[in-house]
C-alpha cells in the first residue's frame, strides 16, 4: 500500500521583496491593477506555499501572483507558509499544479452574491468596489443583477457574466427572446451582442405593429393574423382594385363597409406598412384592376425559402448596423488604435476613394458620430478639423474616423447581397480588428474564388 504524507510547516510573515520566486508551471502571471488594489486594501489573505533553501532563501513555490502584487502595492509583510519541500523539479510541478487545482474561482452568480450582502451589511458601491479591487461600473452591474430574480436564476443556472446576465432584464417578459439569449451565450458568446439587437429590434417592431392593429380594430378593422398570400383567393387586396368608374379604390371607399379587414407587416427600418383587403368586392360595386396583371401561379418552395430568407437577413443586417457602429464607436475611443491604422487609411483614400469624396462632400456625419460629435452644420466651422486642432495627438484617430465614416455610409442590404471585394475587405478588416462578425455580415467576408469577379471603386 502506497504511503501517503503530507507537507507540515509553519507560518511566517516575510517581507516579499526577499522572496525568491521559483520556476513555475505557469509561464507568466498577469498582475491587474483591479488585483495590486485588492491586495492593498485587504492584504494576502491566503498565504503563499514557500520552502527554504540550503542558503537560508525563502522560494515561493505556489503565490507568484500574490507576492508579486504585495511588491507593488508596497507590503511590508506576508503570510508565507513554510515547508520542508524537495528541490526536485518533478516535486515542484506536481505541487504547483495541485495548489492551482484545488482552488475553484468564484462564479458570476457568487460573485454577484456576495456583492448584494456587502451592500445589506451598508457598504456602498464605491466601498465594495475599493476593498474588493473591482471597478465600481461592475459592482453596479452584480447588484442589479441579484436584485432581479429572471436575472439571478439565470446567472445561476448557466455560466453567464454579469453584462449578460444585465442584458436578459431587458427581456424579463419575454421567455422565449431568454431562452434564446441564453443558449447563444453559452455556445456562441461571440455573437451575443449581434443576438441582443436583433431582440431589441423584433421587440420593438412588435411593439410598432401591436399598436398599428389596436389602431385599425378601434377603427372598425378585422386585422388578419397574418398577410394573406400572393395567390390568396379569399381576400383581395384594395391596391387591386378599381371603382365603376375606373378609379383606384382607397382605403376612404371601404371605411363603411360592414366587412372591412387590414394587415399589419413593419420592414426591418421600423416604419408599419397596412395592406387593406375584402372578401366580397364585387357586392361593394368594385372589379379587379384589368392593368394588374395575372398571377402566373403559385410561389414554388424553393421561392418562398428565398423570400424568407431575403426578409430575415435584411432584417439581420439592420441589427449588425447597429452593433458594428457601437463597437466603432468604441474602437476609435481607444487611446492606442492599431499598428496597421496607416495603412488602413492609405487604402480607404484610395480603394474607396469615391465613397470618402461623397462624404466629405456631404460633411461626413457617420465620421462625426463615430467620434461622439454632432455634425457640423453648413455655415459652422469644421469640427473634426477643430478637433485636431485642439488635440494634435487626435489626427489619426480622426483621419481613420472620415475613412470608416465613408465606408460605413455605402454599406446597406444590398451589402450582403451583392458584396463585392472592397466590401470583403473592409469587413475582413474590422474582424482582424476584433469586431465579432454576425452571420449576415460573414455573408460579405466568404469569397467565392469567381474568377470572373472583378475589382469594383465604391
Amino acid at each position: 500500500m502506497a504511503e501517503t504524507t503530507a507537507h507540515t510547516g509553519t507560518i511566517e510573515h516575510i517581507d516579499p521583496q526577499s522572496l525568491v520566486i521559483e520556476a513555475n508551471v505557469r509561464p507568466s502571471a498577469p498582475i491587474t491593477a483591479p488585483f495590486v488594489q485588492s491586495i492593498r486594501e485587504n492584504g494576502v489573505l491566503t498565504p503563499v506555499l514557500a520552502r527554504r533553501d540550503d542558503h537560508g532563501n525563502v522560494l515561493v513555490r505556489a503565490g507568484q501572483r500574490r507576492t508579486l502584487a504585495a511588491r507593488e502595492a508596497g507590503l511590508s509583510t506576508i503570510p508565507v507558509y513554510v515547508v520542508e519541500a524537495a528541490e526536485a523539479t518533478a516535486e515542484r510541478i506536481i505541487q504547483q499544479m495541485v495548489e492551482n487545482d484545488q482552488r475553484e474561482a468564484l462564479t458570476e452568480g457568487d460573485r454577484a452574491a456576495a456583492f448584494q450582502q456587502l451592500a445589506f451589511e451598508g457598504m456602498s458601491v464605491t466601498a465594495i468596489a475599493k476593498r474588493t479591487g473591482t471597478k465600481a461600473k461592475e459592482v453596479k452591474t452584480a447588484l442589479t443583477v441579484a436584485e432581479n430574480p429572471v436575472a439571478t436564476a439565470a446567472i445561476t443556472e448557466h455560466p453567464l457574466t454579469l453584462d449578460q446576465a444585465a442584458v436578459l432584464i431587458e427581456f424579463d417578459a419575454d421567455a422565449d427572446a431568454r431562452a434564446t439569449l441564453i443558449e447563444v451565450a453559452t455556445t456562441n458568446p461571440s455573437q451575443f451582442e449581434h443576438a441582443v439587437q436583433r431582440a431589441r429590434d423584433e421587440r420593438e417592431r412588435a411593439q410598432i405593429k401591436a399598436t398599428a392593429e389596436a389602431d385599425l380594430t378601434e377603427r372598425g378593422y378585422t386585422v388578419l393574423p397574418q398577410e394573406p398570400g400572393y395567390y390568396d383567393t379569399e381576400y383581395t387586396a384594395i391596391r387591386d382594385l378599381v371603382t365603376s368608374d375606373g378609379d383606384r379604390v382607397t382605403v376612404e371607399h371601404i371605411e363603411n363597409l360592414e366587412e372591412q379587414f387590414a394587415s399589419v407587416r413593419v420592414y426591418y427600418g421600423g416604419e408599419p406598412s397596412t395592406t387593406y383587403y375584402l372578401r366580397d368586392y364585387k357586392s361593394a360595386g368594385f372589379r379587379k384592376d384589368s392593368g394588374a396583371g395575372a398571377n402566373s401561379g403559385p410561389m414554388t418552395d424553393e421561392q418562398k425559402a428565398e423570400r424568407r430568407t431575403l426578409i430575415a437577413n435584411n432584417k439581420a443586417w439592420a441589427s449588425a448596423e447597429v452593433v458594428r457602429r457601437e463597437w466603432l464607436t468604441t474602437f476609435l475611443a481607444r487611446k492606442t488604435l492599431p499598428k496597421d491604422t496607416a495603412a488602413v487609411i492609405a487604402r480607404g483614400l484610395t480603394i474607396h476613394r469615391n465613397a470618402v469624396s461623397t462624404a466629405t462632400r456631404d460633411g461626413n456625419r457617420l465620421a462625426h458620430e463615430l467620434l461622439g460629435l454632432e455634425p457640423s452644420g453648413y455655415f459652422e466651422a469644421d469640427k473634426l478639423a477643430t478637433l485636431v486642432d485642439q488635440n494634435p495627438a487626435k489626427a489619426t484617430h480622426v483621419a481613420l474616423a472620415i475613412i470608416l465614416g465613408a465606408v460605413e455610409s455605402i454599406t446597406g442590404k444590398q451589402t450582403w447581397r451583392s458584396p463585392s471585394r472592397t466590401d470583403r475587405d473592409y469587413f475582413t478588416q474590422l474582424a482582424a480588428w476584433g469586431y465579432g462578425l454576425s452571420d449576415v455580415e460573414q455573408i460579405v467576408t466568404h469569397d467565392p474564388a469567381d474568377p470572373t469577379e472583378t475589382d469594383t471603386q465604391d
